[in-house]
């Protein structure tokens, strides 16, 4: 009996240690995730891999077909007559788990951060208004002007035409910012800018998300079968009251997230909005005896989540174009040189031009210590286009050439950016750490001079 309690004691101690080794191994993992996935240079370059990994199976001889099978495989869900490809689900639904971590900062951002002041905020407001027109207006003057030689028509890379109209579709392409990549390269060659650069970058791109957000909703929007927007609303008000209750009911909170996103792809809206409308409508104030606010704390938990599987995941498949012959010919394409041309030059000249007008025609200030000229590096890499541009690309075009080849335009433009941005910023921060330097042995001259005296 002794030797049986023995026996059973032991294994309980056994069972105890593998459960909690097991344990300490998932938290162990759960912290690495995190502390990569807060690592903008970490987290861009991961998602600059799957790009060129989807790159490359969808153009080898030996990964195409499958790679495409699987891209065009069907996932229904017959209850709710949904068919989508599992391309579409990673574009609707995967890609969601972005857009509510960008709904969740944006509503941090207008009620706490950066955004909360307006007028501290305004130049680089006004600089992502002016990122996002100058852009528009290159690429339709490059397509417009390649219409009007041709006699109004557009010849994409493998021969086919299409009339500028249908070209013109892609006009906002160009237009939004990547966050995730931009701060990868600020953090990869601008160790020592200071923080106000880094934050007006921040608020760029936060107020260009925003921007993004209302193009797609306002221009890439098809309604129909209207009354699916009462689905949006029971949604919402369920959303609204479940996240703000003292103990979240987590499974009516997930069914209220699937109300609103199944009536948007049913009403015609891109259903990924449904996660920026859910993100919004959560707490960004402590509630009650609370420390610290629902939207920060699920901000932090859901961004890995993020930066490690969802846009890796959507680069993987937003950058798997086949084209039947990789030539030059894709440069001398006029899709493809609008959107190289409006993210490498209309970005940076929109963000300078609407910086200048803010300063010096509304008399509006920068932070201390900024220059105008000084904001040439970070607009550079604001150019850095990827994933919302990707997502307009596929929503732009219904025509797979136009679409494949809008997407390569912001994959090469992009990658010009960050070369640009990288060289830009790598020379401004050798700049500032010349300043520090000089300043520091200044300051050491002079507390010798004092001891001396």
């Amino acid at each position: 009996m002794a030797e049986n309690a023995r026996g059973s004691e032991q294994k309980h101690q056994n069972k105890t240690k593998i459960l909690s080794g097991g344990d300490s191994w998932w938290n162990s993992f759960i912290a690495n995730a995190k502390r990569i996935s807060e690592s903008d240079r970490t987290s861009g370059l991961i998602m600059l891999g799957f790009a060129f990994v989807g790159f490359l199976l969808a153009n080898l001889p030996f990964t195409f077909h499958v790679f495409e099978s699987i891209r065009e495989f069907v996932i229904s869900v017959p209850l709710l007559h949904i068919h989508l490809t599992v391309d579409e689900w990673v574009q609707d639904g995967v890609l969601t788990i972005f857009f509510l971590v960008v709904g969740l900062d944006l509503k941090q951002e207008l009620t706490t951060g950066s955004l909360s002041n307006p007028r501290a905020a305004a130049v680089p407001m006004i600089a992502a208004v002016g990122g996002m027109i100058a852009p528009a207006l290159i690429f339709l003057a490059v397509t417009f002007g390649w219409a009007s030689v041709t006699g109004g028509v557009e010849t994409v890379a493998n021969g086919q035409v299409f009339p500028f109209d249908v070209v013109s579709h892609g006009w906002a392409i160009p237009s939004a910012t990547d966050i995730a990549f931009s701060l990868a390269v600020l953090a990869l060659f601008a160790k020592a800018l200071p923080g106000v650069l880094r934050a007006f970058l921040m608020t760029l791109a936060t107020v260009d998300d925003l921007l993004g957000i209302i193009v797609i909703a306002l221009f890439f929007s098809e309604l129909h079968n209207g009354w699916w927007a009462c689905g949006i609303i029971i949604g919402a008000a369920v959303w609204t009251w479940s996240i703000r209750r003292d103990t979240v009911p987590w499974a009516l909170v997930i069914l209220a997230g699937f109300v609103m996103w199944y009536s948007m792809h049913e009403l015609g809206v891109h259903p990924t909005l449904s996660g920026v409308l859910a993100g919004l409508l959560t707490p960004s104030r402590p509630l009650g005896s609370e420390h610290d606010a629902r939207a920060a704390r699920y901000l932090h938990k859901l961004e890995p989540l993020s930066a490690l599987i969802a846009l890796p995941i959507f680069a993987l498949f937003a950058t798997g174009i086949h084209f039947d012959v990789l030539s030059w010919n894709l440069f001398t394409s006029p899709l493809v040189i609008a959107v190289i041309a409006a993210l490498v030059i209309g970005k940076p000249v929109g963000i300078l031009c609407s910086s200048c007008f803010s300063t010096h025609i509304l008399k509006l200030k920068l932070a201390a210590g900024l220059r105008v000229r000084d904001l040439l590096p970070i607009s550079a890499a604001c150019g850095i286009g990827f994933t919302v541009s990707f997502l307009i690309a596929s929503l732009a075009y219904h025509q797979a050439e136009l679409s494949n080849e809008a997407r390569f335009g912001v994959l090469i433009g992009s990658l010009l950016s960050a070369c640009i941005a990288a060289y830009l910023l790598q020379r401004q921060s050798n700049a500032y750490a010349r300043k520090s330097q000089i300043k520091t042995v200044s300051n050491q001259s002079v507390s010798s001079t004092r001891k001396v005296g």
